[in-house]
């Protein structure tokens, strides 16, 4: 049965206690495979943890940054150092979704596919292009594709991803998915359903388990 969880900080919550219980140890992680959960409240997206600290500048910062879809990451990386090493010599990274989703203008084909059909099982984003491998050494995409239904007259959004770090990397993904939701959601003008969070591998890295939530 996939689990439901009213908000994002409860998933949170729930995933890091099952991943320091039953995880899979590898050199610097543990480990679930194959997780999917549904959000029911996807706006409700503030991790509010005291051990997390989530810095909600920060992922709205990450959003506009996504949003410009600008791939160069030197400016953000002096509010989140991990971007360094994401960056080529250039200072650009393949992981501002939002220049992914630039490619084909594949916002604006969701919101076509969804106001010609509300029935539609087309309207998909894609982020990880296999065709890109050769520039993937420093930096590969951790999404795979975002997909929206609209299900009783609500816009429900499902997002498949190969890898997630709990700790940084879920935490401001749904933030950044859930606003992603919401923008396509008003330019449909229908109300937001469920966020279908699926990934291959759901993890911890080693400096961050069995913290006291």
């Amino acid at each position: 049965m996939t689990l439901e969880f009213n908000n994002a900080e409860k998933a949170f919550n729930h995933y890091y206690k099952l991943i320091n219980l039953v995880g899979k140890k590898f050199a610097n992680t543990k480990a679930l495979f194959n997780v999917g959960f549904y959000i029911l409240n996807p706006l409700d997206n503030i991790i509010n943890n005291k051990s997390r600290k989530f810095n909600k500048d920060y992922a709205e910062y990450e959003w506009q940054w996504y949003l410009s879809g600008n791939k160069n990451a030197i400016e953000i990386s002096k509010k989140a150092k991990t971007w360094l090493k994401c960056m080529d010599k250039y200072g650009e990274v393949n992981s501002n979704y939002g220049y992914q989703w630039n490619k084909g203008k594949q916002i604006d084909y969701v919101i076509k596919e969804l106001n010609n059909n509300k029935n539609s099982r087309r309207a998909s984003i894609s982020i990880y292009d296999a065709k890109n491998r050769d520039n993937f050494e420093n930096d590969t995409p951790c999404t795979y594709a975002i997909n929206f239904n609209i299900i009783e007259n609500k816009l429900n959004m499902s997002v498949m991803m190969r890898s997630n770090d709990l700790w940084y990397g879920f935490c401001n993904d749904q933030y950044c998915f859930s606003k992603l939701q919401e923008l396509i959601a008003k330019k449909l003008n229908i109300q937001i359903g469920t966020y279908y969070h699926f990934t291959n591998n759901l993890h911890l890295y080693n400096n961050f388990l069995n913290k006291q939530l």
